[in-house]
């Protein structure tokens, strides 16, 4: 099940990267607990709240904004993906370059959880003007 499983999750990198968010949102669960790093002001929620919560809003604020795996961990029904964020923040001008790990849950051939870690202080230090 694992090789099903990395596939997925590979495939939502791909969509991610392609800007098709209608797939990232496909491959989802309808109920998928989908979890922000603390402190990240993102709002957490169903794939539509992801969608219009969390994608949109990186969309807005960031210019580049991509989201760079490099390493794809799998094991039974959980996959961890090893990247990082890039991006300039339009109204700072700051660029950012944060590691981050995302760990992904899968059931039924559908992303169920996504829990997010991130150097939050890096992405904030890009995207707040102080």
């Amino acid at each position: 099940m694992s090789d099903e499983n990395l596939a997925l999750i590979r495939s939502i990198y791909d969509a991610l990267a392609a800007g098709d968010v209608g797939a990232v949102l496909g491959a989802m669960s309808d109920d998928i607990v989908w979890n922000e790093a603390e402190r990240q002001p993102l709002a957490q929620g169903r794939p539509q709240a992801v969608a219009s919560r969390v994608f949109a809003p990186l969309m807005a604020e960031w210019d580049g904004f991509a989201v760079l795996p490099e390493e794809f961990l799998a094991a039974g029904d959980s996959v961890v993906v090893l990247g990082r964020y890039r991006g300039t923040h339009k109204e700072t001008g700051r660029s950012m370059n944060p590691q981050m790990v995302h760990v992904w849950r899968v059931s039924g051939g559908k992303a169920v959880v996504f829990q997010q870690y991130l150097d939050t202080l890096a992405f904030a230090r890009a995207s707040l003007a102080v």
